[in-house]
């Protein structure tokens, strides 16, 4: 059966096509004219600073550094030491914290220096204002490779690779999650993103759908049963945490739950009762979503972290609200639900005035940590990037939310994609399987979800705009989700990097098969 779906799979397969060298010339150059425009820089007054933890660039950056008393003017110089090739490029500018574009072309990649001084009127330097090390990042250039099967062939054979898991087979014999697929311990991530897997696949390839979906109703039966029940604070809650098998902070996460994880689940829900047409599942999803409304504070926001049997918060930080906004946009624009617009609409302005007026995408996820993280310390595409995606998905987009849209996907890319392989002291070493996305400051790491967060982001803004240039760093992502699957096996590896290996994350081989079947819709049209 495997050999008659790949067989049709290969029918369906998009050759990768090359656009025409001038197309290609004419992108590159549209891309290096926008990497001199700086990104929310502080000066603007927008936001902070907000790069003071940033390693590398590929837009021109501005740093926070202050006037001295009796500068006229202020000398910049990039100094880059290849050996005995040594080179600095310079230029004066009244402020200390604008943007280095009058010579950010300029600039080769690799390791650099800046060092501001302040001059008197007589263009003397009576001191040095700051100092800054950093990586300036290769640019977009390409071509690069392209897909090495069609996207929906690719698609399935994920699809089929996960569904014959025998950590998924299990549950065929009931709803009970087999450990010896560790990662079974975040059930809302995990087991809620098994559920959706499958659902896919029983639409995607009918003659697994019984199978499929008796697997997605098992695992939708074992969230049921360990989600909190009625009248409790957190009522139908499933658990971030599952057992004594987590991974990370194992004393510190027990008994806790993550307040944005019940969206997995309840997308779960939503999609079972897509495909099965079985209400329980639809008021599940509901249920869920009362909670939230019936937790959420005044301003808009909601604990990040909580007791999972009382419901109280155990810290003072607040979880970043994008899921929330994807979650109740789906309910708005799919099934009509406006019972929840008040909610939605607390939701957009705490988002609006917190993260994006501070610029402060950190990251939150349930196996790390925030608490004493410095603001902007841990930041990350995996709340930009759909945060924008939400921006340009909405029914009627401002020109506002476009431009903030905008700003966020070019923050992913200025500080997490790699268009090419970074230059060592010693020269180039090959770890990274480029192009690629890192997933946070706290661990810069290539990861497949990262990959499909930014290029979901620059199709979103194709879509809106037509921008072409958006398109094609989109395509040179997803066409490498196809590079790093496994011929043999069709399993999408979660980390692109050599020999790092991990137990992969099916959360984040949904996201590659569910962006592949968008590129492959879209490139249909």
């Amino acid at each position: 059966m495997k050999n008659i779906i790949l067989a049709v799979a290969a029918l369906l397969a998009i050759v990768s096509c090359k656009q025409p060298t001038d197309k290609i010339t004419e992108l590159n150059e549209k891309a290096k004219a926008e990497y001199n425009i700086p990104i929310r820089p502080g000066y603007e007054g927008k936001n902070p600073y907000w790069n003071r933890f940033s390693n590398k660039f590929m837009y021109a950056p501005a740093f926070d550094f202050n006037e001295v008393e009796g500068a006229t003017q202020y000398k910049y110089t990039v100094a880059q030491n290849v050996k005995e090739n040594a080179k600095t490029w310079s230029f004066t500018e009244k402020a200390p914290n604008r943007s280095l574009a009058p010579i950010w072309q300029q600039i080769e990649v690799g390791n650099v220096i800046l060092t501001i001084e302040a001059l008197d009127g007589e263009g003397n330097s009576i001191a040095t204002v700051g100092e800054r090390k950093f990586y300036r990042d290769s640019p977009f250039t390409g071509p690069y490779h392209g897909a090495v099967r069609g996207y929906k062939e690719s698609a399935l054979l994920a699809l089929l690779y996960i569904h014959n898991m025998p950590a998924i087979q299990n549950w065929k014999n009931g709803p009970t999650p087999d450990m010896s697929y560790e990662l079974n311990t975040y059930p809302c991530k995990i087991i809620g993103s098994t559920i959706s897997v499958e659902v896919l696949l029983s639409r995607l390839c009918p003659e697994l759908k019984d199978d499929a979906l008796k697997i997605a109703e098992n695992a939708a039966q074992f969230l049921i049963n360990e989600s909190r029940p009625e009248g409790d604070p957190l009522a139908f809650f499933p658990p971030t945490y599952y057992g004594d098998y987590v991974t990370s902070g194992a004393k510190r996460n027990k008994g806790k739950t993550m307040a944005m994880e019940a969206l997995t689940a309840a997308n779960a829900f939503l999609d079972l009762y897509d495909a099965t047409g079985k209400q329980e599942y639809f008021d599940r999803a509901m249920n869920i979503t009362e909670t939230y409304s019936r937790i959420q504070a005044e301003d808009g926001s909601f604990p990040i972290k909580m007791d999972f049997f009382t419901g109280e918060p155990v810290n003072e930080v607040r979880a970043l609200l994008h899921p929330m906004l994807e979650y109740l946009q789906r309910l708005q624009q799919q099934y009509g639900v406006k019972k929840y617009d008040k909610m939605f609409a607390l939701s957009e302005k705490w988002m609006q005035e917190g993260a994006l007026k501070s610029f402060d995408m950190t990251g939150q996820f349930e196996d790390g940590t925030v608490v004493g993280l410095q603001p902007y310390e841990n930041l990350t595409n995996c709340t930009a990037a759909p945060y924008a995606s939400y921006l340009l998905n909405k029914d009627n987009t401002t020109e506002s939310e476009l431009n903030d849209a905008i700003d966020l996907v070019r923050f992913c890319e200025d500080q997490f994609v790699f268009w090419d392989t970074p230059v060592k002291k010693y020269g180039i070493i090959k770890v990274n399987h480029t192009p690629c996305v890192t997933e946070q400051y706290k661990y810069m790491v290539p990861i497949d979800h990262s990959a499909c967060n930014v290029a979901n982001a620059w199709l979103s803004l194709y879509e809106e705009t037509g921008d072409e240039l958006a398109f094609t760093k989109a395509k040179a992502l997803i066409d490498m989700i196809t590079i790093m699957q496994n011929p043999n096996t069709g399993k999408i590896a979660t980390f692109w990097r050599n020999f790092l290996v991990g137990t992969d994350w099916i959360n984040c081989s949904l996201l590659s098969i569910q962006t592949l079947i968008r590129m492959d819709e879209l490139m249909s049209k």
